[in-house]
């Protein structure tokens, strides 16, 4: 809209009298209002970083320092104890000269209370940081904190200022230790001991040893170097090698999804469903952007968290290269950009500098949905290039994609804030089969027909016919939590506070004035488009394969779990222990996520959830021990999980410090054969839990039934299950189970019914007075008066 505005803004003509000059004043004025918006982001951008740059002090607090070191000179004492007068003899001659005696002292003043408020401020962020490496408050029992936590608390409160902006804490947040390798052998041997015989123990105990005495001192004095300048010694090679190297196809394999509500629908109007969305999640954008959001925190502390995974939340694209891609930002974006029906549209969101109310996007909406025209040759299928192997698309893209109307084409999308597509189909736990439509409504979100989604972008927004929303979340630029929180924000702020009239649409008025959304062109050659089918066929081989299985476990939540005075994190991830020994006849390598995020550009550690105490439990129920042995055995596992949890969140992980090393090998060019072993090895049960960060968004006690479905992703290992849910309220665990079909041995359902078996179990075991029912499907048919 803009570049149109700008092409129109004047025209002239050459005539035999001269030049004939036309203004479009009403364009001019439209030109003038987006200048004004983009001066005021600037000078918000400005304003944020003098603010970030002090903290945590304010930068009122210098005017404090000036005048109480003027008050004391006004007293006739000197705090600088002389520096304000040998300032004053080494100010430029030119103030000597036109400034007077009292005027150079009062300069010198000036100089030196700045130069005294910049000291406090590092001194203060100094002392900041060293609190905030302070673990020992996460290995302390609940109800039994230490004196010097207590004090420690009172400290944080004091130096962590009233108001902080979310990037405040930044310079603050420690860097993430390098553990002692010896420290990690140890913790990795005991990890695998379950998992190996004598022998093999054995075997890869001496391997452990012979790393630790030749190649893993020398590998972690490297480590320790790099560790001494970068800001944090992990995050950048996590992110180039374990997801921007990788060729084999990003969708299904790296990206994941996030669900609607679960039992609710707030409007069945596609494009009105749209309108709030789309507003809902540049409201958030524009809160990112003036970093008016809360720093997160641990739940129910006051330690903050990294946020560094906000910046590149929004126009934001990961772009294909032949080693490895690229992810590519941009500052700012007043548009997104739109799939229906094979064509791509660019939707202008902003006019004149402001952000069009919510009925103006569902009306500019409407206008694609209303648009019969049919897609260009080669359009129609073109996403699926994003959702295929890697260097096929990124030799497409640079051969066809680099110039002319293609490339004008392909940054639209690429530089959009976000992308969205309308969906012909409707998905949502509706009809006779609630059940298998929620796996369907996954599989959907998943991978959808391979070629409407553009799965290169930081995140797409999916619409359905029937108003039914979700998205895809590409994965190298954050971390679940992080959309978490933007799509908690989005159903949150659509639902509750954007809200529809009662004929379903969006509130506000409309001008209908607007310019239509602009369709973007293109010229697909024919080699483009026989690669476009080779991609096709590979995505869709890939999302035929998933097997998807969601299911809302109802018999309890976390309530009664609390009750137990058990972590019900641990609690899911014994049962989780438990279900893959029914299912498969024995144990595995578990994945789960733990957030680093205590520490400065943090992202993940893994916890290594099958430990010798999680298995000696799931041995002695199976195997009818008593009751009581088998609640003493699960406290002890649970008190394991935990502690694996608090060391994994503290930077005391495993597996990031041998991918680490790992990595420092490759590049002096030697081999370990231990390092190749241990990285080798298949997570067949790789878990995730979603967190509920913003619970005070959502009011369940008057709107019981807008419940979060969460999200999930797809499986790690060909013969493995994904496992991702959430703790909803008090009295539900939404759980979201991937598999292969291709694999013989695993079923996602199957599995499933294991699960919520075996929470049932567990709660039998340890709260004999409450049996619960054993049916194996343990809620999967969740009862509300509301399916849609």
């Amino acid at each position: 809209m803009a570049e149109a505005h700008q092409a129109v803004a004047f025209q002239f003509t050459i005539t035999p009298e001269g030049i004939d000059l036309q203004l479009s004043y009403q364009a001019l004025n439209q030109i003038y209002l987006s200048g004004v918006r983009s001066w005021k982001k600037r000078v918000s951008r400005m304003r944020n970083r003098v603010i970030k740059g002090v903290y945590p002090a304010s930068p009122s607090s210098w005017l404090f320092v000036v005048i109480a070191i003027l008050a004391t000179m006004y007293m006739r004492s000197d705090p600088s104890m002389g520096l304000i007068a040998k300032i004053q003899q080494h100010l430029p001659l030119s103030l000597h000269v036109s400034l007077g005696a009292q005027g150079q002292t009062m300069v010198s003043a000036l100089l030196f209370s700045t130069l005294l408020w910049l000291s406090l401020i590092l001194a203060l962020r100094f002392c900041l940081k060293l609190l905030l490496s302070y673990h020992q408050w996460m290995f302390e029992q609940h109800g039994r904190i230490s004196n010097t936590t207590k004090v420690w608390v009172t400290l944080v409160r004091l130096l962590s200022g009233r108001k902080p902006l979310l990037y405040s804490y930044q310079t603050s947040l420690p860097h993430l230790p390098v553990p002692g390798i010896k420290d990690t052998l140890s913790r990795y041997l005991e990890s695998v001991r379950p998992l190996l015989t004598d022998v093999e123990f054995k075997r890869m105990t001496e391997l452990g040893n012979q790393f630790e005495s030749t190649l893993g001192n020398r590998l972690q004095r490297y480590l320790k170097l790099k560790a001494l300048w970068a800001t944090n010694y992990v995050s950048d090679w996590w992110e180039e090698y374990i997801y921007l190297r990788s060729r084999s196809p990003i969708m299904v394999n790296s990206n994941y999804y996030g669900m609607d509500f679960l039992y609710v629908t707030p409007t069945p109007v596609q494009a009105a469903r749209a309108g709030n969305t789309i507003t809902a999640l540049l409201l958030y954008r524009r809160k990112v952007n003036r970093e008016e959001l809360k720093p997160s925190r641990v739940p129910g502390t006051v330690i903050p968290l990294c946020a560094a995974q906000c910046e590149r939340m929004f126009n934001t694209t990961r772009t294909p290269g032949v080693e490895t891609d690229v992810l590519q930002h941009w500052q700012d974006s007043e548009f997104v950009a739109v799939y229906h029906k094979g064509r791509y549209f660019r939707l202008w969101v902003y006019q004149a500098g402001r952000l069009l109310s919510p009925r103006e996007i569902e009306y500019q909406v409407q206008r694609i949905l209303d648009d019969t025209s049919p897609p260009q040759p080669g359009e129609e299928k073109l996403g699926a290039l994003t959702a295929g192997d890697r260097i096929p698309w990124s030799e497409m893209r640079k051969q066809h994609f680099s110039s002319g109307i293609n490339k004008r084409s392909l940054d639209a999308i690429e530089r959009a804030a976000f992308f969205v597509t309308l969906d012909d189909e409707e998905q949502g736990m509706k009809g006779e089969d609630p059940a298998g439509n929620l796996d369907r409504y996954a599989k959907s979100l998943l991978h959808g027909k391979c070629y409407d989604r553009w799965f290169d972008k930081s995140f797409s927004i999916v619409i359905y016919k029937n108003g039914k929303n979700g998205l895809n979340a590409e994965h190298s630029w954050a971390d679940a939590p992080t959309v978490a929180h933007l799509w908690e924000y989005t159903l949150a702020t659509d639902a509750f506070q954007l809200g529809y009239t009662e004929d379903g649409h969006c509130k506000g008025e409309v001008d209908r004035m607007l310019p239509r959304p602009q369709r973007l062109l293109w010229d697909i050659p024919s080699e483009v488009q026989t690669q476009v089918q080779s991609s096709l066929a590979v995505a869709q081989a890939l999302a035929n394969d998933v097997d998807c299985h969601i299911f809302p476990f109802v018999k309890f939540g976390k309530g009664r779990i609390k009750k137990l005075r058990i972590s019900p994190d641990a609690f899911i991830q014994i049962a989780l222990q438990l279900a893959y020994y029914r299912d498969r006849g024995g144990f595995c390598l578990t994945y789960e996520a733990s957030m680093t995020r205590l520490f400065r550009e943090g992202r993940t550690e893994t916890v290594r959830s099958c430990s010798n105490e999680s298995c000696a439990f799931v041995r002695a129920l199976e195997d009818g021990e008593t009751e009581d042995e088998c609640r003493r055995l699960f406290r002890l596992a649970s008190d394991r999980h935990q502690n694996l949890y608090r060391m994994a969140m503290t930077g005391a992980g495993i597996d990031r410090h041998l991918f680490c090393l790992y990595v420092v090998s490759k590049y002096l060019g030697v081999d370990s054969p231990f390092l190749k072993e241990v990285l080798a090895e298949p997570w067949r049960l790789s878990t995730s839990q979603t967190p509920v960060q913003q619970m005070e968004l959502f009011d369940l006690k008057n709107y019981p039934d807008f419940l979060s479905l969460g999200g999930g992703f797809g499986p790690v290992a060909d013969d493995g299950y994904g496992v991702s849910y959430i703790i909803v309220g008090e009295e539900m665990i939404n759980f979201h189970v991937s598999s292969k079909y291709s694999c013989g041995e695993t079923d996602s359902h199957r599995f499933g019914a294991q699960v919520s078996k075996a929470l049932q179990d567990i709660m039998t075991i340890l709260a004999p007075d409450t049996k619960t029912s054993s049916s194996s499907e343990g809620g999967a048919q969740p009862q509300s008066k509301k399916l849609n």
